[in-house]
């Protein structure tokens, strides 16, 4: 019997796309979003269920648009981004609008997810390869300490636009471990090199190799994470307490903080997958023309995609 594994999306963004009043552009030949393509992907790695990280106020509509038409072919689950869970002395918290980071949304899981699980992000194309080898690396997956958590790694190469800078974390690894994670915005230059420049301003601007590594936020965990961001949940608001407007709790620090503490380590897993995603209006084109060049427009065209996803 093949252990059970989850996939949870960061998917608070995207609710007001889908019900208009930020259209969100269908990419494949079908009218299907980048989502479906990573749940079908998921399916055939071996995933079992997909929780949804909305906000609640979008779950009709989000039901509607997407979970009703992959219902039939995995288990579906939804969790809320809420304020709410936040210690009762930051009452303050109640009222803002703005989500409290990526570590915060995975927190607002703990009550559907008891298995290993796999996050990503609802508008990044990931690619058949890097969830085959993510499903593998949870199925394996056992109780020891430190915690043995994941990240896919993805060769900065494959991960880039010709049309501006994209944010990613660029990472240094040892011995097939994360050891550094630097959150930066990166692009090619003229010259054809690429170039890193941190998101914190007092670092100074590098040079990325083509096959560095980044992190596109594809990470797997056990559930000890949960526990272990609670852990640390109030100590961060506590150190924001003066920018509960718009601090952030944000994963990868979640992460740093347990390799440090040696509660965990990350192993990285290397994907020659190409990401795809619409970081700029100019990108459209492209991902519709790459995501149709793996999908069987004939019954007897190879290719990764049926021409009609859910059938």
């Amino acid at each position: 019997m093949n252990k059970d594994i989850t996939l949870v999306i960061l998917a608070g963004g995207m609710g007001s796309r889908f019900g208009g009043l930020k259209q969100i552009e269908p990419m494949g030949p079908n009218g299907e979003f980048i989502i479906d393509y990573s749940i079908y992907d998921a399916i055939e790695a071996g995933f079992n269920k997909v929780v949804f990280l909305i906000k609640e106020e979008n779950f009709d509509v989000f039901k509607e648009t997407i979970g009703s038409r992959v219902e039939p072919h995995i288990k579906v689950e939804y969790s809320f981004q809420k304020n709410d869970n936040a210690p009762i002395f930051y009452d303050e918290l109640k009222d803002r609008q703005k989500p409290l980071g990526t570590a915060h949304a995975i927190l607002c899981c703990k009550d559907q997810v008891h298995e290993p699980f796999m996050i990503i992000n609802a508008d990044d194309f990931y690619g058949r390869d890097a969830f085959q080898k993510g499903a593998e690396f949870l199925r394996n997956m056992g109780n020891e300490e430190p915690h043995k958590y994941g990240m896919v790694g993805y060769l900065v190469k494959n991960t880039i636009t010709e049309n501006g800078a994209v944010k990613r974390g660029v990472c240094n690894v040892e011995n097939g471990y994360l050891t550094k994670l630097t959150e930066s915005s990166v692009g090619r230059i003229e010259d054809g090199t690429i170039k890193a420049k941190p998101l914190d301003e007092t670092l100074p601007e590098f040079v990325v190799a083509e096959d560095d590594t980044v992190s596109m936020n594809m990470l797997l965990f056990d559930p000890s994470i949960f526990d272990y961001i609670d852990s640390k949940f109030e100590a961060f608001l506590k150190k924001n307490e003066d920018k509960l407007d718009k601090c952030e709790f944000l994963i990868p620090d979640v992460l740093f903080e347990a390799i440090d503490e040696g509660f965990a380590t990350c192993e990285v897993i290397p994907t020659t997958a190409t990401w795809y995603g619409v970081t700029y209006r100019e990108d459209a084109p492209a991902v519709k023309e790459s995501i149709k060049a793996l999908v069987r427009m004939e019954e007897d065209q190879e290719g990764d995609y049926p021409l009609h996803l859910w059938g």
